[in-house]
């Protein structure tokens, strides 16, 4: 914008532009710098007078309560699909490919279901076996793959956060889960 590579920024909705009432401050800034701000639904997004910020304030404010009730939403319908027992997608776990399940999503997309990969199940079942009925380690483990030349996941060697990731996967116990990363107060 400074450099003048355009005079025009056009979008959708202002909440493509940012969702913080601190955007409001990038529209002055772009106007400031002779960037004209529109979007096809709200019209020219000006930053001339003193309403005109506070209007963006509250523009940007709001759009920041839209996308919290929108992820709100999210994740109790992803929470209720893993009640249900069903993928809530993502890439698919070490041992599965991705299928259609025969569903259709509310916005009309297929949804998909894992199916198992018996070459690389064989693996993950090797790996439960080295974990439970041997007791060995994660970084043991990954030796033990790699000695034997195993291909690894995504790498070309196992490691031992790539064995740690399967053993405490909930999904090669047969249950779904959301948010194995968050920290939920404990």
């Amino acid at each position: 914008a400074r450099a003048q590579k355009f005079d025009v920024l056009l979008t959708y909705m202002s909440d493509r532009i940012g969702r913080k009432e601190e955007y409001s401050s990038y529209v002055k800034a772009l106007v400031s710098v002779g960037v004209e701000v529109w979007t096809i639904k709200e019209g020219q997004l000006k930053a001339d007078e003193h309403m005109d910020a506070l209007l963006n304030y509250l523009r940007f404010w709001q759009n920041e309560g839209e996308s919290k009730k929108t992820g709100a939403r999210v994740r109790d319908a992803r929470r209720e699909m893993v009640k249900a027992g069903k993928f809530v997608g993502g890439k698919a776990p070490y041992g599965y490919r991705l299928v259609p399940s025969g569903e259709i999503s509310n916005h009309g997309r297929i949804l998909k279901k894992p199916e198992i990969v018996e070459t690389e199940a064989a693996v993950v079942r090797k790996i439960y076996d080295c974990a439970i009925q041997k007791g060995m380690g994660y970084a043991r483990i990954a030796k033990a793959l790699n000695e034997e030349g195993i291909p690894a996941v995504t790498t070309d060697t196992w490691k031992s956060a790539t064995i740690a990731s399967i053993l405490k996967n909930p999904v090669y116990m047969g249950y779904y889960a959301l948010n194995r990363r968050v920290n939920h107060g404990s």
